[in-house]
Order: C-alpha cells, then structure tokens, then sequence
C-alpha cells in the first residue's frame, strides 16, 4: 500500500460573511465578467496584500499572467495595490509559464506570486494562482486565511468596498519594475535535462502550445539545442480555437495530425500556462499522463540514480507504484492538488512528483507543476531508449507484471444529481457494481478499492463545475467497462 501522507486539521475559525473568492486545488477560477471581475479581484488582491504583510516584513512579490483576455489589466491592477500596501513588486513584461514563475520565486528567494491564469480551464474562465515564498501553491492555510480576509473586508465595508476606485488599471503608469523570466529558466532546464541525449539521436518533434505561455519557451529550449521541431499554435488567441487550451485528446488533435504526417519522434504540448503536459506518440496516439508519469519516474531512476520514492495523488494510476516497487522504493499517497506533492519535493523526500491531470515536477526543482520539463524529460527519455512510447509503456509492462489502464470521465450532472452521488459514495459498502470491496479510501472523494485490484474514485472537482470519475482496470475494455457501470451507477435514482 501507498504511504499516505497525513495533513494536519484545518483549524475552526469563527463565522464570518462568506467570501466570494474560494480557492480550488489550483488557484481560484471564475467565468470572467461574472465571477471574475475587477471588484473580485480588488477583494482577492487586497486580501492576499493584508496576509503577506501579517506574515512578511518589506516584501516582494513576483506579478505574472497568461494570454487570456484582459490578463495584463488583471496583473497591471494587482500590482498597484500590492505596492498601495508598501509591497514591493516585479511585474511580468509579457505572458509566463507558471514553472517559470515559481523557479523565480526560488532564485531570487522572493515572498510569493500572484499569477493571473486559470490554466486548462475553457476561455470564459480566468483564475488567480498565489504561491507563497516557498514556490510551490499556497496551501490550505493559506488560502482558508485569504478567503477569511476576503469576508471581513465586506463584512466592515459592504459587498462593493471597492467599487468606486479610479481605473487607473486601464494605464500603465506607476507600474513598477518589470522582470523577463525567460533566459534564467531556460538556463534552469540545462540543468536538469540531458539535451546532448537528444541532439545525438536526431529526432524530430511537434511542439503545440495551444496559444498558451509555453510559446518561446518549449520550443525554444529545443531550438536553441539544435532539436529539429516543428511549432504548432505559438501565437495568442484568447479563444483557444474555442476548444480551451487543456491538453486532452480531443484539443490535441492538430498536433496528432501533425505527428503522422511528419514522422516526428512525438507530439509535446503543454496547456495554457504551461504547467500541464501532452504527449502523441509517433503514430498519433495520445498517451495518459498516467502512464507518462510511470515511464519517466522509471527513466529517471535508472539515468540519474535517484533511489528515491515517487508521490502521486489518490486520482493517480497505481502504475506508478508497481515501478517503484521493482525498484525497492515506496510511493507518497496525497490528496488531489499539487501542493501536497509540493511539500514532498520541498522536502527532497522523493525523485518525482504527479497527477493524473498532467501534472509532474521533479527532485531539486520546483514545488509546482513544470509541462515543460516533462516534455523534454519524455524526449530525452525517447532520445536514450529509441523505442517508441507505447513499446516503452508494454517494456514496462513486462517488467512490472501487470498491465495499468487509468480512464478518467467528466460527469456533467444537475445539483440534485450531484447531491445524490455525494451521498450514495458516503456509505461504506462491501460490494458495489457486483465486485467485492476490499478498502474505501476518503482521502479525497470516494475511492472504492475492488478484490480484483480494480479501483474507482469519485470526487467533485475543485476548478470546475463536474463531478469526476476515475476508473482502473487491467485492460482497456475492462477500464471501460467499469467506467461505463459506474457512471449508470451515479446517474441511478
């Protein structure tokens, strides 16, 4: 069994006005014009500058963004009212990476980020992501804290505290110092990438950034090592081709095209702010994260020596676990979100970190999500090995002695059905869709563990409006099979 990591109780805090600004498993998200508005994040702002100067003495803080609509309005306002509170800021000169953010959080040793993204989530959304001066996403206790200044701040001056500030946002005067994070975080990744690997082997690969801040990032880490590639949807589009720049299988289809009719090694994508990745296999297959994050952890103890234990959410393929099993390590079990794994990494606890959703970083880097890193990590891993990922994956396979099929589906479902499904995971069962229960894990949702060694968990999810299913089986048919019950399951009266 995975090693749970235990995390304290949050502590009971008097009631208060609800706030407005709820922080999910990344940042918080809201439709723009809606819920994400710039009175919202005049509140949100605000409560993140009373929070740091409670904890800090003259801070900095580091102001970034994506290439969504109104992002440098957004961070342009951010910055004057941090500097209002007497914080001082570095603004982004244009769109960042998140990674890049958070490595420069670590160089310059500075007091935290806000960074203006809502990362994969659809075009209407945007998002607010505040990482504290350890680099990585702001815990729990954080957030809780932000949130409880949010509701005071109203509760003293009304709903609308705010709402007759000039717009001064609309400007950029008094913007303070502004910063480009590009060279020092690709320099970064020559650190933790064997690019003299990948330049021997010759291959070709298909960057698709899907309009997104890995744009002179991910190809440029590439180009600049003599990597021959091809570059897919560099430049910025606050639609996103009106599909949203997450790195499934469907927004991926231009690059899987692409692939095939190059004859590319691969297909590397990375999301909107980067911090996710994707993979198209040389014959135009998309491949699960889930397996991704088994491959590279595998590949990285072997090249690096790194005898280490790997971390994984509860969401997370238990694949992960079988490859470090045969190499006499253990595996960290968080709750979702990255944060949690965050605190493995700072800890040097283990050689690689991930999720289900396209998250991984590694040993010695950040506390946060890096896409790119993890496109370059599969590239050098496909440079050193030659073999194509799916070969890679049944090598794996072989060596564990089982297959892993990871399946995850998005439920679209009403508030009563959504309350039905919360209630009917909340009873301890001892068998459900005919299989026999062996354990149920609350980690994070509800996880039923079956005799067979298949599992399915459902959770809410924390960045947007669905109820997530995940499902793992032994083949793909039985993944599917199970996903297929288990949804009939959830939408029973």
């Amino acid at each position: 069994m995975p090693e749970r990591v235990e995390y304290p109780a949050m502590p009971v805090t008097p009631k208060t006005t609800p706030s407005p600004i709820k922080f999910g498993t990344s940042g918080w998200r809201g439709i723009i014009a809606d819920d994400f508005t710039f009175g919202t994040v005049r509140l949100a702002v605000t409560a993140i500058a009373d929070h740091i100067n409670a904890k800090t003495k003259n801070p900095t803080v580091l102001v970034g963004y994506d290439t969504r609509f109104f992002s440098e309005e957004f961070s342009q306002l951010a910055v004057e009212i941090l500097q209002q509170h007497k914080i001082h800021t570095l603004l982004c000169d244009t769109f960042t990476p998140t990674p890049a953010i958070a490595y420069e959080i670590m160089r310059r040793k500075l007091d935290g980020a806000v960074n203006f993204t809502a990362s994969h989530n659809p075009a209407q959304y945007h998002g607010l992501k505040f990482s504290s001066g350890d680099a990585g996403p702001a815990l729990p206790e954080v957030t809780k804290d932000i949130e409880a200044r949010v509701a005071k701040i109203i509760e003293k001056d009304g709903p609308f505290p705010f709402a007759h500030a000039a717009p001064s946002h609309l400007s950029k005067n008094g913007q303070g110092e502004t910063v480009n994070l590009r060279e020092t975080y690709l320099k970064r990744l020559e650190e933790l990438v064997r690019f003299d690997v990948l330049c021997k082997s010759k291959s070709k690969f298909i960057v698709d950034v899907l309009h997104g801040c890995g744009a002179g990032y991910l190809d440029r880490a590439l180009t600049d090592h003599g990597v021959s590639l091809q570059a897919l949807r560099t430049n910025r589009d606050c639609l996103f081709d009106g599909t949203g720049p997450d790195v499934s299988e469907e927004n991926l289809a231009p690059l899987r095209r692409a692939v095939t009719d190059s004859n590319a090694a691969a297909g590397l994508a990375t999301d909107g702010d980067a911090d996710r990745f994707g993979i198209i296999d040389r014959d135009g297959t998309w491949i699960s994260p889930n397996q991704i994050l088994a491959l590279v952890y595998d590949y990285l103890v072997e090249t690096r020596n790194w005898k280490m234990p790997a971390a994984r959410s509860v969401a997370t393929s238990q694949m992960i676990d079988a490859a470090a099993k045969v190499h006499g390590q253990k595996t960290f079990q968080t709750p979702v979100g990255f944060k949690y794994i965050g605190q493995l990494i700072r800890e040097d606890k283990i050689a690689l970190g991930g999720e289900e959703s396209a998250g991984l970083t590694i040993r010695g880097h950040v506390p946060e999500k890096d896409g790119i890193l993890a496109c370059l990590l599969v590239a050098e891993m496909l440079a050193a090995r030659g073999a194509s990922i799916k070969e890679q994956i049944q090598q794996l396979f072989k060596k564990i002695g089982r297959e892993f099929w990871p399946l995850r589906e998005n439920l679209h479902l009403s508030d009563e059905q959504k309350a039905n499904a919360v209630k009917r995971v909340a009873v301890d069962a001892s068998t459900l869709l005919g299989r026999k229960v062996v354990s149920i894990d609350r980690t994070d949702g509800a996880k039923f563990i079956f005799d067979d060694g298949t599992w399915m968990l459902l959770r809410l999810s924390g960045t947007e409006p669905l109820l997530r299913l995940y499902v793992e089986a032994d083949s793909e048919d039985a993944s599917a099979r199970l996903a297929r019950e288990a949804t009939e399951w959830v939408l029973k009266n």
